[in-house]
């Protein structure tokens, strides 16, 4: 049985899309140019929060303390904004949330498809989960393989690459 081909019981048993020996500029300055976007990407999704929790604290004065409650919802609200902002923009034509698509960056499955929302807001929920679990530390994990996948992507099987163009640029073709 080849791979890409099915195989007992229907399975579509697929290969690695991409290979880092044959196409080493998909991967290079990967890991680097991720924490930039991580911090882009922070910064996108709490300006609303820290907007919204403006707004609640007026509301608080306006209403002489009767509006405390509503602190309450900032925190699930700021999980809920947290999901749709990386399902959306990993579920978008161009795979990458905002941050990655300022540095030229991508997510793939590890076959080669593009992402999807279920996936982008998987992505997001493991990768807190498993930085507040494990440390920061989990993501030295990026620094001994050849792929540069960290843990999350690991466990969702997903790989963060240069974007096309950005892979031409490297490669030296227009």
């Amino acid at each position: 049985m080849m791979h890409g081909e099915p195989g007992r019981g229907g399975l579509d048993i697929k290969p690695h899309a991409f290979d880092p020996v044959r196409n080493p500029e998909l991967f290079d300055g990967v890991l680097a140019r991720r924490i930039l976007a991580f911090a882009i990407d922070v910064v996108i999704i709490f300006a609303p929060v820290a907007l919204a929790f403006v707004c609640v604290l007026l509301f608080v004065l306006v209403t002489f303390g009767l509006g405390w409650p509503l602190f309450w919802l900032l925190y699930p609200g700021t999980v809920i904004w947290i999901l749709v902002y990386y399902g959306s923009t990993f579920g978008s034509p161009a795979s990458a949330t905002l941050g990655m698509r300022v540095v030229g960056l991508e997510m793939r499955t590890w076959y080669g498809a593009p992402s999807y929302f279920v996936l982008g807001a998987a992505h997001a929920l493991v990768f807190y989960v498993t930085v507040s679990a494990l440390t920061p530390l989990v993501l030295l994990v990026g620094l001994f393989n050849a792929r540069k996948r960290l843990l999350h992507d690991i466990l969702l099987g997903t790989v963060v690459i240069n974007s096309p163009a950005r892979a031409a640029a490297l490669r030296g073709t227009p």
